[in-house]
């Protein structure tokens, strides 16, 4: 199949849309979506910003089918029991055709259960956990944002370049925490089997407790460190690690911590040098990626996050199975997100057959202070593709999923 949809071009249809709205059938094409807004409103606001960008240009465009295309927004609180309430009254009672959202990586694995058992299509847009694709992965589910292992992957291939051979780690302890800690020592190690971790730190999700942790890492005497908290737990991580000189003379790499949902909050206090995944929102000077954050900033009056890319790359992603579809039966979708290509922001990306994760890359980078604020400098984005593992071994551990 060639690599192209018709969504190419997508960033810009409002124009088309000035001309005047196309007629369309009476019904439209309902998705569920379900997400944390109050929880994790940092990530969940700017997310739903972009998913309403977008449905502005796919409808004004003449949306999906003939038909407009429309999201059904509901809260799950951030409770994996209450997400799944939600997904099956979305699809039995408000009459949606398909499944996207989450944020917590455990809330996406209840859904995507949930999709697996009830053969529900399930666009799983932001959570990273890797069993989502691999060994939990099923027929029903697909991921738009690079997993866990890819963004780890990345990060190795910075580490391995240094000379640092002794490493600690701090990560949430829960699905996505412990899967990007597992990540990251299987990269590096084969990068460098020299290496060595000389500490494991596991504060609980969004409790954690920061002079401690520091303390214990202090004790380990690394060479460096990586971190995958985030939201609050990086701010306090971040505050007391500075505080006590942690971070002075070792290298730090931080999984999403270039994220504008969790950097712009740092300020000043933003951690100079840590190499970072992240989106340098205000560094992309050109293409695909120029143009949607100048449309973006033209609409809201502020700038994209992560959050607002992923949303306006969740609406591509439908839009462009459901057209490949031809219908909106769920058989159909399922069968049209395999091999899927779709033109975005970031560039092409593809949804894999294989274990049906999308090709998304990441943002590497540092950490610098602009004006008082921490940016991303010396950056590149990286091609999912090129950071996954051999196609054997995610067949192993897709086990009996497709």
């Amino acid at each position: 199949m060639k690599r192209k949809t018709f969504l190419k071009g997508l960033v810009g249809a409002a124009a088309i849309a000035a001309a005047g709205l196309p007629a369309f059938a009476e019904d439209t094409i309902k998705i569920g979506e379900i997400n944390h807004y109050k929880r994790l409103a940092a990530f969940a606001g700017p997310y739903k910003l972009g998913i309403e960008l977008a449905l502005e240009e796919v409808n004004g465009a003449g949306g999906v089918l003939g038909k407009p295309l429309e999201f059904i927004f509901r809260d799950d609180q951030g409770k994996p029991g209450e997400a799944v309430k939600i997904a099956e009254e979305l699809m039995t009672r408000e009459g949606a055709v398909m499944l996207t959202g989450t944020i917590l990586s455990n809330v996406g694995l209840a859904i995507s259960s949930l999709a697996a058992e009830k053969k529900y299509v399930y666009l799983a847009s932001e959570p990273l956990a890797d069993a989502i694709t691999w060994s939990k992965g099923n027929d029903y589910t697909f991921r738009l944002r690079s997993s866990t292992y890819m963004q780890a992957a990345m990060l190795a291939e910075e580490a391995a370049k240094t000379d640092a051979v002794r490493y600690a780690t701090i990560a949430p302890n829960y699905a996505y925490g412990k899967d990007a800690v597992a990540a990251f020592k299987k990269a590096l190690t084969a990068l460098k089997p020299d290496v060595e971790f000389v500490a494991e730190q596991w504060p609980a999700l969004f409790k954690i407790d920061a002079g401690a942790e520091a303390q214990a890492i202090e004790r380990a005497k690394p060479d460096a460190i990586y971190n995958v908290t985030f939201g609050g737990d990086l701010a306090k991580f971040v505050r007391e690690g500075g505080t006590r000189g942690l971070f002075e003379g070792r290298h730090v790499y931080g999984l999403l911590s270039g994220e504008p949902e969790y950097l712009d909050p740092l300020g000043d206090e933003a951690p100079e040098g840590w190499v970072v995944t992240g989106y340098p929102w205000a560094e992309i000077t050109e293409g695909p990626g120029k143009t949607f954050i100048d449309t973006y900033m033209a609409k809201y009056d502020d700038h994209p996050r992560i959050g607002s890319l992923v949303g306006y790359m969740t609406v591509q992603s439908i839009a462009a199975a459901i057209e490949k579809a031809g219908s909106t039966d769920g058989e159909a979708i399922r069968a049209a997100f395999a091999d899927l290509p779709v033109s975005t922001p970031v560039g092409d990306i593809t949804f894999r057959a294989l274990d049906h994760q999308a090709t998304m890359g990441a943002y590497v980078g540092k950490i610098a202070l602009k004006d008082g604020k921490g940016t991303m400098v010396d950056w590149v984005y990286k091609d999912g593709a090129d950071y996954t593992l051999p196609d054997e071994e995610v067949m192993k551990l897709r086990g009996s999923g497709n």
